[in-house]
């Protein structure tokens, strides 16, 4: 069965892109019936579905038995979850930074942790008019449009401690050099505050902030058409070596990358959009 990937790509209102890294409207149609690995990376994902739910069986928190989910919001992870899909899956998803997390959701990244939760768990009577109104239109543009709407009308000022934001900028950013000890001298903080004060905004630890950005980086090289070797791929995107880059992939993904990118047939628009995260 061959199957066809259709939606589209919209960009925020210019006052929520601080917030959120962009809009993803998928129709996914006529693949066989399987699972998809869904990847952990830097920013926190936000999905409304239409005509279906999400069937998640194995989610990333342990504690968290699988399920269905018509809305959800999910916060940092290091473990993939397992999706459940019966060759069709429709809706709109959007990556949010953790300032927005906080500007938009009204909560700490941290603490919606590895947990998913329905969006009516945090935006109330705004997710189900958010919900229906999306499902009565069928343009994407007009999608994009309502998010804009719902989004702004809850955005809120955020507060951020200039040395924690910038310890997220170097630590989740695009270098793939970046060390750990390097970032908590350059804000004059030891590791030990860094990583307490980091592990409580952010819900994951300044490490493990690395190991997403530079998860995320090799992901998205991987997805190219014509990826590079997989040596180049890791040398590139911070890691050790290709030994490096398969342990991690096996951590965070649960299979290395070649069997990933082997297996990998149903283009999930989690997998599509790949900014790093910015607080």
């Amino acid at each position: 069965m061959s199957g066809v990937s259709e939606g589209a790509s919209g960009v925020p209102d210019p006052r929520l892109r601080e917030f959120v890294l962009g809009y993803e409207g998928y129709l996914l149609r006529g693949f066989e019936p399987g699972v998809h690995v869904g990847m952990p990376g830097p920013g926190l994902t936000v999905i409304v579905t239409f005509d279906e739910p999400l069937r998640i069986p194995v989610t990333a928190h342990p504690g968290q038995p699988g399920g269905s989910w018509e809305t959800l919001a999910s916060g940092l992870t290091v473990r993939p979850v397992v999706i459940a899909h019966s060759g069709y899956q429709h809706g709109v998803q959007l990556t949010l930074t953790p300032r927005g997390c906080r500007a938009l959701l009204g909560v700490p990244t941290a603490a919606l942790g590895s947990w998913m939760v329905e969006l009516d768990d945090l935006l109330g009577g705004d997710a189900r008019e958010l919900r229906e109104r999306l499902a009565a239109t069928a343009d994407w543009t007009a999608r994009f449009e309502i998010f804009d709407e719902i989004l702004l009308r809850r955005m809120r000022p955020v507060h951020w401690d200039p040395e924690l934001a910038r310890a997220w900028d170097l630590l989740a950013g695009a270098d793939p050099g970046v060390r750990v000890a390097a970032v908590a001298d350059e804000i004059g903080w030891s590791r030990r505050h860094l990583s307490g004060r980091f592990a409580a905004e952010f819900g994951i630890t300044p490490k493990d902030a690395v190991r997403l950005a530079r998860f995320e980086r090799s992901h998205l090289m991987l997805r190219l058409p014509d990826p590079p070797a997989l040596a180049e791929i890791a040398a590139l995107t911070g890691y050790y070596d290709q030994a490096h880059m398969a342990r991690e992939w096996r951590e965070l993904a649960g299979l290395p990358p070649s069997v990933w990118r082997e297996r990998e047939e149903f283009p999930f628009v989690q997998d599509q959009h790949g900014a790093a995260a910015t607080p």
